[in-house]
């Protein structure tokens, strides 16, 4: 025993290595050297004395790490009061626009990947937008788009035969090989339970902020872009006779083979 150095040591110290007697012992060479018991595992071993407990204890440590991060990435914390006023003032600003904006709690994916803003000086929505073409298996993110902007100029990028990047042309190649007229933009109908998934349909030739207008959106608006001959999955409402339109100037539509591409945190 290191500490009274009468009777044979039976413990030692995970912290400092001392060899102990007895409880008695144990406690005061924590009280002498301050030490806490507590095995240091991020203490240096050489290569030399590197062995297959060591290895062990580093994975096992590696562990305890990535478990702590990720319980902190997922504890919901209060939004800041210059948050809770920025939000507020969307939510306010889209309700005066016929828009019911709904926003998640921090630590949802779309809520931290919400970039929308207002611009009070121009009285205009720049909207983060995403855009889905589930045919192509493709999904594309926007920022900053101007909610005067048409559904038709926001495309263009991405389906016209011209206008479109090369790159970006030749992934979504089964959209601009088909007519302009036979391309749809749905919107998912927030609030409806999983199993009645519907689609608004949407005005290629009106303004972003005329196709939101009577609409519920989670963070930011998804738009799915859809062909009319591949629609063997698809109900329009309205024209099956089993739903009637919910919206006069609207179809929806019901999209079964999406759901998988869908943000399910919102």
């Amino acid at each position: 025993c290191e500490t009274c150095s009468k009777e044979e040591a039976k413990y030692r110290c995970p912290r400092c290595m001392k060899y102990s007697c007895s409880l008695l012992c144990v406690k005061k060479h924590k009280l002498a050297l301050n030490c806490n018991g507590v095995r240091d595992k991020t203490a240096f071993v050489s290569i030399n004395e590197f062995t297959d407990l060591n290895l062990l204890s580093d994975y096992r440590f590696l562990e305890d790490v990535g478990r702590t991060a990720d319980a902190a990435a997922r504890r919901c914390t209060m939004h800041s009061p210059a948050t809770k006023r920025l939000l507020y003032c969307l939510r306010n600003k889209a309700r005066g626009c016929n828009i019911e904006l709904k926003t998640l709690p921090v630590g949802f994916t779309k809520r931290r990947e919400n970039s929308t803003t207002f611009n009070s000086i121009e009285n205009k929505f720049y909207w983060h937008l995403k855009l889905v073409f589930p045919h192509c298996h493709a999904e594309y993110t926007l920022k900053g788009v101007p909610d005067d902007k048409t559904l038709a100029d926001i495309l263009k990028p991405y389906i016209d035969p011209v206008e479109s990047d090369p790159v970006v042309c030749q992934r979504l190649k089964i959209y601009t090989a088909s007519p302009q007229s036979d391309v749809q933009i749905l919107m998912k109908i927030e609030n409806r339970s999983r199993n009645s998934v519907r689609y608004n349909k949407l005005d290629a030739s009106r303004s972003l902020l005329e196709n939101l207008k009577g609409k519920v959106i989670i963070e930011y608006p998804t738009l799915f872009v859809v062909l009319k001959t591949l629609k063997n999955d698809m109900v329009i409402l309205g024209q099956d006779g089993s739903e009637p339109t919910e919206n006069a100037g609207s179809e929806s539509s019901s999209l079964s083979s999406m759901e998988e591409g869908e943000i399910r945190d919102s």
